[in-house]
């Protein structure tokens, strides 16, 4: 029978305390215990108590679920002796009362025997699995048993993070409010996680990360030796065991369900996987779970259905009104409910034969969805739900285990209720076209499709109330308005409040009423087939010709839509949580509040929203015009990054969704009422499409006492906000926090340094990347919210280091793949949008760049998750791509002005090239480059599949394109890689082509001194000029002084630095970083990262950036301020400045590079470190300065020591490279730990010092503020959180818990180049007398670098090997 008193499984009791969990709470009398205890063997009781420790650090199983993070000033939350001794006590209690040796008169505390074995044993699976209950079997079995278990954790090395498709259980999103108020007709039962993974049948891999135990010797971690996959029905039916499976070489990259005993449709599958050390000792991950869900249409008995009227205007009769009429019609947006009556259920919850054992909901819906059970939300998960596809190729369906709803007390006598909640999401949301054109995406009513699975301890599998709308009679869904009056991703969500009181209980059972409001719904229909849909959407991309008339006679005009997947990636959840940092008082009962930081996501009022007052005159935005004429009251919510400099308010033109505004107040980039006559635009929005959410109570509801306290949240869309303007309320409402949303894929990588400028550029990047990873990796989350290549290919590699992007970027490239054209053209964003299709070579390719995006993220994926599955699945489709470009290139670009020897081409032609670089864009070398890359990537995914003809002809392909280029750019004779009537002034020429391999490499140093010779310019930007003449002469003298200003005979200007910060685009930001860091030049890198002024990120947060801008340059009115378009340089500071990355030729991460490069002086930096996340575990490395002097002063030429600390996972391996030393005393030496350290300790208490520094602002020390009286800059000294340096986890390790090795000298070594391979372990290493140096000055900071430039300077240590410099066909790094 069904466990009746269910709890989530690999959920932990909790502790009183709240940041720690413990297997059994302390209660009860001693006596008859402490008699048992003495008869354990001692044997059993430590390794029973290790087991415990082990659970308290692991997230085991499921994503995010095995800690909770507390805000506490002062607190380090570590266990004491005396909650230690109690642990082992309550250890030992559990043996006693799991063997029946004490009852519960014994002791007060009673245990749930599955629970006990299922969870906290982590007890082997009998044979027998129906009788896995200890209470049934003998003493000597008990023991035995608790043995066999105890041994499972005795091994050295513990798998975690299990995920089948790269997917993870994710039981609580760490950003879910706490308060949820539900309705009192709502069940008592608890929903056991947030995601639940769902896959086909027929495509099961397994996959897990692991980590040494602490304590545990490094020599027994360092290679899996066998390991064994178990997999069980929910309810203890084996329905697979791999056996233990020998591991000869290394672990396979993933292991698939063997296609012979396929699980079925509906089974909901707990699983683990056991590993064994070099001693053949075992270690148990706990148990992780997923669904098996349909996966062909023949599965679904459901149907799409919809509500008759919104299904009515996508008829033909009602085309005669606009698009806006017709979508007006569909609000308010629609619920859908179904009662599962107890007569259903009755029988199988019953039969005590074949008992019900688990309940698996189904649902997807279009545009978003929200789905309830007996009124209990089932998700936390809801403002893009399912992810942004293309609706009518794919759309993914999600799983819920629905089973404690009908196994809790008194179930089977109750019937049940299914409701969902439904908003416009990218399917029909209000029919504005900007940057993103609703006509091009597909579009139909709200709609969406269920079943629920019911499974049995036999294995039946019954299939209940799937949605139909096609007999009134018989359907168990019905259908009405809901409280969501209107909801848009692009301008908020309006709720109704007097609604959602009236229908309170709508989705449960007792507060199921068939009132007239609800109607049986009508099956989606229409008469466009999906190869109609695309051929159309293709004719007008150019990408074929029309070969027949065209049709327009449908009856019925919605979109298809396409097939049903399950999910591919994890949902969008809040993943943290925010508290305001400043509180505003605006006037006339407007409030702003500031939460310190950009991001994507909404306000969540835990104690609900006050009563609203009308005040004289609304402020600009904040009005409801309907809403006032009917005498209803309302409360408005309007969002933004940043505030208007002349007014303080919002600035809501930066934001404004799909880039349609008036300009703001100075109507500085557009008229006044510029979007005055535009179809569709809601009014009260003064001209801008605001991010604005409203909850409105009718003038009918005013006798209800306090209608808005229940108002939590807005659920169907997302804002992009630092501020949030609330008005209007006589006091500020209290409980407010902001809700960061991001698709909750795994975060895994991190740095820090001692530099706060170099630690504030890597804020602004992951900021922006987790502002706009919302379903897909978008260019910012409020005006476009598109995916475009360009972005992918420079940001990819940074995004790589600091999440597991194994999912997101496997679905992002099947995106691509289904929007390709039947020609073979990869498209610029990854749902056809006609942008800049001009930039292209025409045929409907997106421009070259752009376009090339999908193979490439392809073999990037490759390198860091090893899926070869993958890439055999997509290799087709980029040879396509290569196919269309071998037939369209070179006449595209002869149709865009090109000629053949680029004898008249001056730069800067069709073409997006290095996009936003300061210098001009040399847009033929990166289409060509590109070009070049799509060869290569096709090779190396041929050569990784095993294909050799295509490898072959790919890479000759790709050299011959690479001749050319070098050929062209350096015919002129100058060598500085340049086209041949260039001047050294355009991007991305030297970086990008020795970066890249294009040089040949003989040319290699050549280049690499000329591209010192160039320098920077003035910059003549609107807004620096204007802040310029409102700067007080105090201040521009100042910063002459600094570099910031250049003064000449017409006054100040600002200028791009070329040495001391950044002129670069997107792409050449990581060739310039990258480029000079690997070539010995790694101190200039710094200087660039580390600048002040115009062209940095010290310029950005100057201005009180918290996310990345789209530009260098500040914009009030057009440029995004959240843009992650130009942050590969938060790749480079991992790789470079802490010394850790992806070896070039590893496949699944398995293999890292250590090559840590140090300042000249220890004025630009004294520390740094990183964590790189990898499929296998967790690399780290860490260095540091030691010895330094008192008198900075001297930090440009004392002698010291450095000090480095790594960290290599079980199975992996690193290659170590050391900087050559620019003294002959320098010596280098190595150790490694003998036992693994107590990481899991070192982590937290490094965490909790790091949070403790954040909060006391150590960061980033002023902003420039505009002074809107005087209308005068002034600089404002205020520090920041925001670059506030911490020191690695490795350095605080307590000294007894590693046990080093003796030093053993690599001197020799370095200075032979050689690197050197460690295996796993934790290492230190010491370099002793290090000369530190002063920096090199150049010609200030718009001057060249003449010390490297000069014929007599030979180009440093890296200069010597030009064999070395052809790329190598396993070379992902490198490709482009």
């Amino acid at each position: 029978m069904v466990n009746p008193h269910p709890r989530r499984r690999g959920q932990r009791i909790p502790r009183s305390r709240a940041t720690a969990s413990s297997a059994i709470p302390s209660t009860g009398r001693r006596a008859s215990f402490l008699v048992f205890a003495c008869t354990i063997p001692f044997a059993v009781i430590v390794l029973i108590w290790q087991h415990a420790q082990l659970m308290e650090r692991l997230e085991g199983g499921g994503e995010y679920s095995a800690y909770v993070e507390v805000e506490d000033d002062d607190s380090e939350d570590e266990l004491s002796w005396g909650d230690s001794v109690q642990q082992a006590v309550d250890v030992v209690k559990f043996v006693a009362y799991g063997s029946g040796w004490l009852s519960e008169k014994d002791d007060d505390y009673p245990i749930d025997d599955d629970d006990q074995v299922d969870e906290d044993t982590n007890s082997e699976i009998d044979e027998d699995t129906n009788s896995a209950n200890l209470n049934s079997a003998s003493a000597p079995s008990k023991i035995n048993k608790l043995l066999r278990s105890a041994s499972e954790q005795a091994g050295s090395i513990i798998p975690y993070d299990l995920s089948v498709n790269h997917l993870k259980l994710i039981t609580d999103a760490p950003g879910k409010p706490l308060t949820q108020p539900l309705s009192p007709h709502a069940s008592s039962a608890s929903v056991w996680e947030d995601f639940l993974p769902v896959v086909k049948p027929t495509d099961i891999s397994f996959r897990w990360r692991h980590q040494a135990k602490a304590g545990s010797s490094t020599e027994n971690a360092a290679k899996v030796a066998a390991y064994r996959i178990e997999a069980r029905r929910i309810g203890g039916i084996l329905l697979w065991d791999s056996d233990k499976i020998q591991v000869d070489d290394e672990l396979p990259f993933s292991s698939p369900w063997p296609a012979t005993i396929l699980p079925k449709a509906g089974e909901i599958i707990e699983w683990r996987v056991i590993l064994w050390d070099v001693e053949n000792k075992a270690h148990s991950s706990i148990w992780s779970k997923f669904a098996v869900g349909p996966a062909e249409e023949s599965d679904w008995k459901g149907q799409w259905i919809a509500h008759p009227v919104d299904m009515n205007t996508f008829h033909k009769d009602e085309k005669k009104t606009t698009e806006c009429e017709r979508w007006k019609m569909r609000r308010s947006l629609p619920l859908f409910r179904a009662q599962l009556p107890s007569q259903t259920i009755l029988p199988i919850i019953e039969n005590e034969e074949d008992a019900l054992v688990s309940a698996l909901l189904v649902v997807s819906g279009l545009g978003s969805f929200r789905v309830s059970m007996d009124g209990v939300p089932l998700s936390a998960s809801g403002p893009i739900d399912p992810p942004f596809t293309d609706y009518s190729k794919r759309v993914m369906y999600r799983g819920f285990d629905v089973t404690a709803f009908l196994a809790s007390e008194g179930a089977s006598e109750n019937s049940h209720a299914i409701g969902i909640s439904m908003g416009s999401g990218w399917w029909d949301h209000r029919p504005l076209s900007g940057f993103a054109k609703f006509d091009l995406l597909p579009r139909g009513p709200a709609t969406i499709v269920a079943q629920l699975y019911l499974t049995t301890t036999k294995g039946n599998i019954h299939v209940v109330i799937p949605t139909d709308g096609s007999d009134t009679a018989k359907s168990a869904w019905q259908v009405t308005r809901g409280h969501i009056r209107e909801s848009d991703l692009f301008t908020g969500e309006i709720v109704d409040v007097g609604v959602m009181s009236a229908i309170e209980g709508w989705d449960t059972p007792t507060g199921w009423s068939e009132s007239e409001r609800w109607v049986v719904p009508v099956v989606y229909h229409t008469d466009v087939s999906p190869q109609r849909r695309r051929e159309e959407i293709a004719i007008r991309a150019n990408a074929m010709k029309r070969t027949s008339e065209k049709r327009t006679t449908d009856v019925n005009f919605a979109s298809p839509i396409g097939k049903l997947v399950p999910p591919e990636i994890p949902p969008i959840l809040p993943m943290e949580q925010i508290a305001p940092d400043e509180i505003h008082d605006l006037g006339s009962g407007r409030w702003l509040f500031d939460f310190g930081k950009a991001f994507s996501g909404m306000l969540h009022f835990d104690e609900g929203l006050p009563t609203p007052i009308i005040p004289e005159t609304y402020p600009r935005a904040h009005g409801f015009k309907a809403a006032s004429e009917q005498g209803d009251s309302f409360i408005t919510v309007i969002y933004g990054e940043s505030l208007e400099m002349t007014t303080g308010d919002i600035n809501r033109v930066l934001v404004a969704g799909l880039g349609l505004h008036d300009g703001g107040p100075r109507h500085v980039s557009n008229e006044a009422g510029a979007q005055d006559n535009h179809p569709c635009f809601p009014e009260d929005q003064d001209g801008i499409l605001s991010q604005r959410d409203v909850f409105v109570s009718p003038k009918r509801n005013s006798g209800t006492e306090r209608p808005f306290s229940s108002v939590r949240q807005s659920h169907f869309t997302t804002h992009s906000f630092r501020f949030a303007e609330i008005c209007c309320t006589s006091e500020p409402p209290a409980g407010v926090r902001a809700l960061v949303y991001r698709t909750a894929f795994s975060e895994w990588g991190t740095f820090d340094s001692s530099n706060v400028l170099i630690n504030g550029g890597y804020e602004l990047v992951k900021n922006a990347m987790v502002s706009n990873m919302l379903s897909v990796q978008s260019d910012c989350p409020h005006r476009e919210k598109l995916p475009y290549g360009g972005d992918l290919v420079a940001d990819s590699p940074a995004a790589m280091h600091m999440f597991d992007m194994s999912s997101f970027y496997k679905k992002t490239v099947q995106d691509w793949l289904d929007a390709q054209w039947d020609n073979g053209a990869y498209t610029e964003t990854s749902i056809w949008q006609d942008l800049n299709d001009y930039a292209g070579i025409g045929h409907g390719a997106g421009e070259t760049v752009w376009a090339t995006a999908p193979p490439v993220i392809t073999v990037r994926h490759m390198q860091h998750y090893g899926d070869l599955e993958f890439l055999a699945e997509s290799l087709p489709n980029h040879i396509r791509w290569l196919e269309f470009l071998n037939q369209y290139f070179n006449r595209g670009m002869e149709e865009k002005g090109y000629d053949e020897d680029l004898r008249k081409y001056d730069g800067e032609g069709s073409g997006l090239g290095d996009w936003l670089a300061l210098r001009g864009r040399d847009t033929f070398l990166t289409h060509t480059a590109f070009y070049m890359a799509a060869a290569r990537c096709v090779a190396y995914i041929a050569r990784k599949v095993g294909d050799e003809k295509m490898t072959r002809k790919s890479l000759a392909q790709a050299e011959i394109i690479r001749k050319r280029i070098a050929s062209l750019y350096l015919m002129n004779g100058k060598d500085d890689f340049d086209f041949p009537r260039g001047h050294a002034s355009h991007t991305p020429g030297p970086e990008m082509s020795l970066f890249s391999r294009i040089v040949p490499g003989e040319k290699r140093c050549v280049v690499l001194k000329n591209w010192f010779k160039r320098s920077g310019s003035i910059w003549p930007g609107d807004e620096e000029t204007l802040f310029l003449k409102e700067l007080d002469e105090s201040y521009a003298q100042e910063m002459v002084r600094t570099g910031e200003l250049v003064k000449e005979s017409d006054g100040y200007h600002m200028g791009w630095s070329q040495w001391q910060g950044f002129n670069e685009g997107i792409f050449a930001i990581r060739y310039a970083l990258k480029t000079l860091s690997d070539m010995g030049f790694h101190h200039i890198a710094l200087r660039k990262a580390a600048g002040f002024g115009f062209g940095t990120p010290e310029y950005l947060m100057s201005h009180n950036a918290t996310t990345m801008w789209e530009s260098w340059w500040r914009s009030e009115d057009v440029y995004s301020r959240n843009h992650p378009m130009l942050g590969a340089l938060a790749e480079w500071m991992p790789s470079a400045v802490a010394g850790v990355s992806l070896y070039p030729t590893t496949v699944g991460g398995r293999h890292v590079l250590f090559w840590p490069r140090f300042p000249k002086s220890a004025t630009m930096l004294e520390y740094a470190s990183a964590v790189q996340g990898s499929p296998i575990g967790d690399y780290a490395i860490a260095w540091r300065f030691e010895n330094l002097p008192d008198d900075k002063s001297e930090y440009n030429s004392a002698t010291v020591k450095i000090r480095i600390r790594l960290l290599i996972p079980p199975t992996g391996i690193a290659s170590l490279r050391l900087p050559l030393p620019a003294s002959k005393k320098t010596k280098y030496s190595i150790s490694r730990s003998t036992l693994f350290p107590d990481l899991a300790t070192a982590r937290k208490e490094s965490s909790v010092k790091c949070s403790k520094r954040r909060k006391r602002r150590l960061g980033f020390p002023y902003s420039w503020e505009y002074g809107r009286d005087k209308k005068r800059w002034y600089k404002l000294m205020s520090s920041k959180s925001i670059g506030t340096p911490c020191e690695s986890f490795l350095f605080s390790v307590m000294p007894l818990s590693a046990q080093w090795s003796g030093h053993a000298d690599m001197t020799h070594d370095v200075l032979e180049g050689k690197d050197k391979i460690l295996s796993t372990g934790f290492y230190d290493i010491i370099i002793n007398n290090w000369q530190l140096e002063q920096e090199v000055e150049g010609t200030g900071r718009l001057g060249n670098l003449p010390e490297y430039s000069k014929a007599s300077y030979d180009g440093g240590p890296y200069c010597n090997d030009s064999s070395a410099f052809e790329w190598n066909i396993d070379d992902a790094t490198h490709i482009i």
